[in-house]
């Protein structure tokens, strides 16, 4: 299933899916919060590694809305608190500190509570979260929908202290835990070093993105000047500009050095910002600031343009040099991390960028018993690779506190059982369905403009969200093919729909793409080639790229040589090594 695979933490999706075709919407979350652990708060926010790797979008031009279906899921689930995992009354006796209240903290002490551990969250502000709550704006992520999740987890009798800033790794080493994960994000916004950005005279104009967006959630800011520049075009790029225009702006640009295929926004943020009337303006590079008399009038910028270069570089020529007038500017270029309060004697190894080395496998850093994960270890990323890194951290913090190997990995299981409940029926919906790809519902302008508490995107509608279901291809149902049970009636080749079988003479591959039913074009699809086939010596070739995964072969074949068998991922979880450790 490329979805996923493509998921950094795994999720189900398919099976997920199908269970909200079947109204089955409590099931869906509690398969979903399995591995993502907050489904309503990623059905908003991911940036959605799973669909461009959908097949459904080889097939149309269009994914899934994995995303928008997880949210289905997340807003018509029942009360669920009676199904979610629990903490043993009797402790094992480990207590465990984790710095930030943020996803990757927080699925730690998810994974690690059950199995009774003690887990400590030591968090500087006076609310959970992280980054997730203070800069992603409320008009994306409503904080009712960070409390319930996040209260799934500190529920579970987590010790969560808040307005306690961690000032000295030695210090909280000290403490005597039993082992700390670090998961304080990336807290410190990149600068611009350019002509005019250390004049005083403009100091209250220019602002550090996350910075900005942090005292706006807060209440510090409420009113942000006419005309505003935001430098960059990551997602934090477009928080700020769609920020901007709901306290006051009313010319917003966002600059980016290169064109539109290199930025890293996502594409549904820039066309959300462009709904908004943000104006994204291409291959211009920061140049100097302009003041006069003492203020801010604008910037000064270098058009570019950008060729290709030998070893994949580009090189960039300068056509023009323009100046954009701006009363504000909101840097938004970059974040880095940033780790004051561990000092360079306390056994923890830094590198040449100077963030601690971190396993990426166990993520254990060079002292023993301490941990990174989220942005805190490899930088910015999105909220789903921060859970997948609690996820492998409370697997490693549990292996340590029991004295095994931080090395010593559950092995993630496979499991493949047929689909099959009848001579024409299956346990699986296996009909194509040619709706296109629903469209999000927004909310009007003027009443997204008159809070900025006020949600954009409001849902799929009950109609949208059964035609979208159906346009999932189902890739875990998987055809099975016996060659031994095969009479070559070729009955499975006449009645595929997309003509993906063919039943040929063998060959090397670039020979058998040649005598295909029909062209295989995705060469980075491997073939599905049989063993020789028991009446001709002949082979059964399928191009799995353009499957259907219909069944109708399996239905069509006479003597059940083909057969769609669903198959299963077993995600290793905490509990997993847990369970391995008392069986060993």
């Amino acid at each position: 299933m490329d979805c996923q695979y493509a998921c950094p933490a795994h999720t189900n999706v398919p099976e997920y899916l199908r269970l909200i075709a079947q109204g089955r919407h409590d099931d869906s979350y509690l398969l979903n919060r399995e591995s993502n652990v907050f489904p309503g708060i990623l059905g908003r926010t991911c940036d959605r590694p799973c669909e461009p790797a959908c097949r459904r979008g080889r097939v149309d031009g269009k994914p899934v809305a994995i995303c928008r279906l997880k949210r289905v899921a997340a807003d018509l689930r029942d009360d669920i608190t009676d199904r979610l995992p629990v903490a043993p009354a009797v402790k094992n006796g480990k207590r465990v500190a984790l710095v930030g209240c943020g996803p990757s903290s927080l699925t730690v002490a998810n994974d690690l509570m059950p199995l009774g551990y003690d887990c400590v969250i030591l968090e500087k502000l006076d609310r959970s979260g992280g980054l997730m709550r203070v800069n992603i704006p409320a008009f994306r992520l409503p904080a009712s929908v960070l409390d319930e999740e996040i209260g799934y987890v500190l529920d579970m009798g987590v010790d969560i202290r808040y307005n306690t800033p961690v000032t000295s790794m030695k210090a909280l080493l000290a403490e005597g835990y039993d082992a700390v994960y670090v998961g304080s994000g990336a807290p410190k916004g990149k600068e611009l070093d350019i002509p005019g950005r250390d004049d005083p005279a403009i100091a209250d104009r220019i602002h550090i993105g996350i910075d900005w967006l942090k005292s706006v959630h807060f209440g510090h800011i409420e009113k942000i000047e006419s005309r505003v520049l935001i430098i960059g075009v990551g997602n934090t790029a477009m928080d700020c500009c769609r920020t901007s225009r709901r306290v006051g702006a009313t010319d917003v640009k966002v600059i980016a050095r290169r064109s539109r295929p290199y930025f890293k926004a996502s594409p549904w943020e820039l066309e959300d910002a462009e709904e908004e009337q943000v104006e994204i303006v291409e291959n211009h590079v920061p140049k100097r600031f302009v003041i006069e008399g003492g203020q801010l009038k604008g910037m000064e910028f270098d058009v570019v343009r950008w060729t290709d270069q030998p070893g994949g570089r580009q090189k960039s020529d300068v056509l023009d040099t323009v100046v954009i007038p701006c009363d504000a500017v909101i840097l938004a270029i970059g974040q880095d991390n940033a780790f004051p309060w561990i000092e360079r004697d306390a056994g923890i190894a830094f590198d040449q960028w100077d963030v601690p080395v971190v396993d990426r496998a166990t993520h254990m850093s060079s002292r023993a018993g301490v941990f990174f994960g989220g942005d805190a270890a490899f930088g910015p990323a999105n909220i789903i690779w921060a859970v997948e890194h609690g996820h492998q951290a409370a697997i490693s913090i549990h292996q340590y506190c029991q004295g095994l190997p931080v090395t010593d990995r559950p092995a993630f299981g496979m499991n493949l059982l047929s689909a099959k409940m009848g001579m024409h029926s299956w346990s699986y919906s296996n009909d194509y369905n040619p709706s296109p790809r629903a469209k999000m519902t927004h909310e009007e302008l003027v009443k997204r403009f008159s809070d900025v508490a006020v949600e954009v995107e409001l849902g799929f509608s009950p109609e949208q969200t059964a035609r979208e279901v159906q346009r999932c291809l189902n890739c875990d149902i998987q055809t099975d093919f016996t060659a031994a049970l095969c009479i070559e009636c070729d009955a499975c080749v006449d009645v595929c729909p997309v003509n993906c079988l063919t039943i040929t003479k063998d060959g090397d591959e670039a020979d058998l793409r040649g005598r295909l039913s029909a062209p295989a074009a995705n060469l980075s699809q491997e073939l599905y080639v049989s063993g020789a086939l028991p009446q001709t010596r002949r082979v059964m070739v399928k191009d799995e790229d353009v499957c259907l995964h219909c069944g109708l072969c399996a239905e069509r074949c006479p003597t059940a040589a083909w057969d769609m068998r669903k198959f299963e991922l077993e995600i290793p979880y905490a509990f997993a090594a847990a369970g391995a450790a008392a069986h060993g």
